[in-house]
């Protein structure tokens, strides 16, 4: 059940949304303010770093920006929003597993593929030896949806529902979704937990 407080926050966002919509730059900057720190922080966080996470955040504001006019308070603002960032991350991510390959050419014109030997590497990461970053690590190494699932749950706070409207899932997928991610995240940090 949500609180006043939230309830009350959705109707503002709502409110700002149909301003934005009409092209109220003030109320754009508002909706900015309120929600750039989520947006910022899912995105490193689904990124497995900061690097990149303003600009995509920008991205994501923009997108706002341009549905403003054919937005529809159908589910809860933050619901929506966080849907735009689930799709920009994952297409980031995607773009930058490919960007990892570099086509290399044969002599008789053929492409080879070989590593980018400037990509970070799932081990320069692991080689750091604070449980933050190795924890940061684990999370990006889980795939797309577990990943999504377990930031939203754990540094969101959003309940199942919310998770589920923002992953198009149901709700008991998204129990099984955190459950495999919470396995697999205790199998990777076993190794720093027993250190300590």
């Amino acid at each position: 059940m949500e609180s006043p407080d939230e309830s009350f926050t959705e109707d503002e966002d709502f409110a700002l949304m149909r301003r934005v919509g009409m092209r109220d730059e003030a109320a754009f900057e508002t909706l900015i303010e309120r929600h750039q720190l989520r947006v910022i922080g899912t995105i490193s966080k689904m990124l497995g770093g900061y690097e990149g996470a303003e600009d995509l955040g920008q991205q994501v504001f923009l997108r706002v920006w341009n549905s403003a006019p054919r937005y529809q308070a159908t589910a809860k603002f933050t619901t929506w929003l966080l849907t735009i960032v689930r799709n920009l991350v994952f297409n980031e991510v995607r773009r930058r597993q490919r960007a990892q390959w570099l086509p290399m050419e044969h002599s008789d014109g053929t492409l080879r593929e070989f590593l980018d030997p400037n990509a970070r590497t799932g081990m320069q990461q692991c080689d750091r030896s604070e449980l933050s970053e190795a924890v940061d690590q684990a999370i990006a190494s889980l795939p797309e949806a577990q990943r999504m699932a377990i930031i939203l749950r754990r540094y969101e706070e959003l309940p199942y529902e919310d998770i589920a409207d923002v992953l198009k899932t149901s709700v008991s997928s998204v129990k099984s979704l955190l459950f495999r991610a919470r396995e697999e995240l205790r199998l990777k940090l076993t190794p720093f937990l027993s250190a300590e």
